[in-house]
């Protein structure tokens, strides 16, 4: 399996931007997939996960704010990103694992490299 992160970019606070992680290799119909970010400086944190079921998770900083969603036909998944704040800014990571709903970045087995998101004035 391999993934292709992509979308990221600059905007300016309050706005939007939609992460898209497209597979290759392998569909990624039953597998799990989760987001995951990085800021220079910090640790890698878990954004928000989507089982192959379509159940979502998200944690406290982006619920209500982001959207995970998935395209089994399309091979592709997606981060709907709204409202964003400066402490967004981050490399932003695709992931995938086939044990279900989890933030846990050492279960996931396939990643992708990361797009860019940079929130700023």
């Amino acid at each position: 399996v391999q993934l292709q992160a992509s979308g990221g970019g600059l905007v300016q606070p309050g706005g939007s931007l939609r992460l898209s992680c497209t597979g290759s290799g392998s569909s990624l119909r039953y597998y799990a997939i989760g987001w995951f970010r990085q800021a220079p400086g910090k640790e890698r944190e878990a954004v928000s996960c989507i089982s192959s079921g379509g159940s979502a998770s998200y944690v406290d900083s982006v619920k209500g704010r982001f959207t995970v969603s998935r395209d089994n036909a399309k091979n592709t998944m997606y981060l709907q990103m709204n409202s964003l704040k400066p402490e967004d800014t981050a490399v932003y990571y695709c992931a995938a694992q086939w044990m279900g709903l989890t933030h846990t970045p050492e279960r996931y087995n396939y990643w992708g490299q990361g797009t860019q998101v940079t929130v700023s004035s």
